[in-house]
C-alpha cells in the first residue's frame, strides 16, 4: 500500500507531505472501525516482544521517535501502526515557529533527510491540553521529549526544562531531555557537564516530590567525541538519570552518495537516516560496554530496516525508535521489524 502512496507524497516537500499525512490520519478518526482495521493490518503482537524497561511495561520494543508528533496530536493514530511507544516533541515552554522555510530536505538515494526545523512546536500548555482531550490508547507508552526555547540563554535553560517537566509530569510515562538538537543555536553546548548537571539536578529534585516515578533519559549527539561521551556517561550514572537515547541527528555529512555541491546547497541542518546508522551503532556499543550493560539505551538514528533494529539490539539497545525509516518505508516496517525480533526470541 505505502509503495503506491509514497511517490505521491514525495512529489511534495517533506513538510507539506507530513501535513497531508496528518490530515489523513485525523480524517480516519471519523471513519468507523478504521482504527481496528489498521491495527489488524499493521500490528504484530507476541508475548516474546514484551519488555519491562525502567519499570515501564512495553508491549514491544519498537517506538516512534520524537519529531513526527511534536504536539501530541496523532499519538493514538500512530499507535495503530504497531508501535509499542510514541515519543512526543520536542516540547518547549512557549510556542515557537522554528526556523524559516524551506527547512527539511530529502536525499532519496541515500535514504536520508536533512532538517533544520528548530524545534517548532505549539508549547507545553497546548500539548497538555491535547493529552487531556484524547487519552493514550491502553497499552501505549507515551514519552515526552523536552527542550528549551530558542531565545532562552543556556545559563537559564534549566528554568525552561523545569517548566515543561512540571506541566507534563502527570501526562507522560517517561521524559527524554534533549540537549543535542543541532538546529537550535548553542543547544548542543548544554552537553557541557556544568550546565547539564544543573538541568538534571533540578529535574531530579522535582521528581523526588512526586508520588509517581517518571524515568528520565538523556538524548545524546552522535557528534560527541569519546572523551565527551565519557563525561556524559559518568554524569548519567551519578545523577539519577535512567537511560540514554542514542542518537540525535548529525551535522556531519559522511557516507553520502549525493554530491557535495548538492548537499552544500541544502544548507545546515541535522542529518538522519541510513548514513547515520554506523555511528549510532558505534555509540550504542560504546555506552553498553562502558556501563557493563546496566544502563538502558534506546537506539535511534539510522534504523531503516528490520535488520538495523536487530543490529541495535545486539549492540546493547533495550528499545529502538524509528523516524526516517518510517518516512521512507512506511508503517509496514514496524510489523516486519517486530516479526524479525520475535523470531530471534524463539
Amino acid at each position: 500500500m505505502y509503495r503506491l502512496i509514497r511517490p505521491f507524497l514525495f512529489a511534495f516537500s517533506p513538510e507539506t507531505a507530513h501535513k497531508m499525512t496528518a490530515l489523513l490520519l485525523r480524517f480516519l478518526r471519523y471513519i468507523p472501525l478504521s482504527g481496528p482495521i489498521l491495527r489488524a493490518f499493521y500490528s504484530y503482537n507476541s508475548p516474546k516482544l514484551e519488555r519491562e524497561i525502567m519499570g515501564i511495561k512495553f508491549r514491544n520494543p519498537v517506538g516512534l521517535a520524537a519529531g513526527l508528533d511534536k504536539n501530541a496530536e496523532l499519538y493514538n493514530e500512530f499507535a495503530h501502526f504497531g508501535f509499542g511507544f510514541v515519543e512526543l516533541g520536542s516540547i518547549t515552554p512557549l510556542p515557537q515557529q522554528g526556523n524559516p522555510r524551506p527547512r527539511c530536505f530529502r536525499l532519496v538515494k541515500d535514504q536520508a533527510i536533512i532538517n533544520r526545523f528548530g524545534i517548532n512546536n505549539k508549547g507545553v500548555k497546548q500539548v497538555v491540553q491535547n493529552l487531556q482531550r484524547r487519552k493514550p490508547r491502553p497499552g501505549i507508552v507515551v514519552g515526552g521529549n523536552i527542550s528549551k526555547n530558542t531565545l532562552t540563554p543556556n545559563e537559564e535553560a534549566a528554568n525552561d526544562y523545569e517548566k515543561v517537566f512540571v506541566y507534563l509530569y502527570d501526562y507522560v510515562d517517561y521524559f527524554t531531555i534533549n540537549v543535542s538538537c543541532p538546529n537550535v543555536q548553542d543547544l548542543c553546548k548544554l552537553h557541557d557537564i556544568t550546565l547539564l548537571s544543573g538541568i538534571i539536578d533540578r529535574l531530579a529534585e522535582i521528581r523526588r516530590n512526586h508520588d509517581t516515578y517518571r524515568p528520565m533519559l538523556l538524548k545524546v549527539s552522535p557528534d560527541l567525541s569519546f572523551a565527551q561521551l565519557d563525561e556524559v556517561i559518568e554524569l548519567v550514572l551519578v545523577s539519577g538519570l535512567d537511560g540514554v537515547v542514542a542518537t540525535n541527528t548529525t551535522t556531519h555529512r559522511e557516507n553520502l552518495t549525493a554530491s557535495p555541491q548538492k548537499v552544500d546547497a541544502l544548507g545546515h541542518g541535522g542529518l538522519s537516516g541510513a548514513p547515520l546508522k554506523e555511528r549510532s551503532l558505534e555509540i550504542i556499543r560504546y555506552i553498553h560496554k562502558k556501563t557493563e550493560g546496566h544502563l538502558p539505551i534506546i537506539g535511534a538514528g539510522g534504523m531503516m530496516t528490520p535488520q538495523d533494529a536487530l543490529d541495535m539490539i545486539e549492540a546493547g539497545a533495550s528499545l529502538v525508535q524509528i523516524y526516517t525509516g518510517f518516512i521512507y518505508s512506511g508503517p509496514g516496517l514496524v510489523k516486519q521489524t517486530l516479526k524479525m525480533i520475535a523470531a530471534t526470541e524463539s
